[in-house]
């Protein structure tokens, strides 16, 4: 695994990876600190991501933080953190003086319901590419799935709550995670 060699270069590489990623950054972040950069195996990536979701705040957000802390300190953090929000948010502001002005014309609101089929899509695809980590979770693939299947089902079928899903599957996951790691 190789690293960034300045602040500058984790700017730039937390920016390209924002700008890509309208909707879907997790999706983009894989892809460009993963594949193209070779910062992180993808097992260390699902590792950080685990750990920023369990944090407070946006989970690309926190997983820039902690990159940003690892390699180069504060001023890391403070790099990558600027990399992913500096220019996406003057876009935004933009683009809401914009909305504001045109958001009556149909063809507005047809752009963004374009827009959130690609943001799933690109959930989709990251869920996928990640999935080739679970061979090695000491859970198995087996049981990973189950807890995946059981998410899917309370959310997007049974409508619950995220709070009552994660109140009741979390728990039982955290079980399962520790009767395997039993020695």
């Amino acid at each position: 695994m190789s690293a960034p060699a300045s602040c500058a270069e984790l700017f730039l590489a937390f920016n390209r990876l924002a700008l890509q990623g309208f909707g879907g950054v997790l999706a983009v972040a894989q892809i460009e600190l993963v594949e193209r950069r070779g910062w992180l195996s993808r097992a260390e990536f699902v590792e950080l991501l685990s750990a920023s979701q369990v944090l407070p705040g946006p989970n690309v957000v926190n997983l820039a933080l902690m990159l940003g802390d690892r390699w180069f300190g504060w001023r890391g953090a403070l790099a990558a953190l600027g990399g992913l929000i500096v220019v996406p948010l003057a876009i935004v502001l933009a683009l809401t003086l914009a909305y504001d002005r045109y958001q009556h014309v149909p063809q507005v609101a047809g752009a963004l319901r374009g827009m959130g089929a690609v943001a799933a899509g690109l959930v989709l695809v990251t869920a996928l590419r990640l999935a080739t980590t679970l061979r090695g979770n000491r859970l198995g693939p087996v049981l990973c799935a189950a807890v995946a299947a059981a998410t899917f089902g309370a959310i997007a079928l049974a409508r619950w709550p995220l709070v009552a899903v994660l109140a009741a599957l979390g728990p039982l996951a955290v079980a399962l995670a520790a009767w395997r790691l039993r020695p």
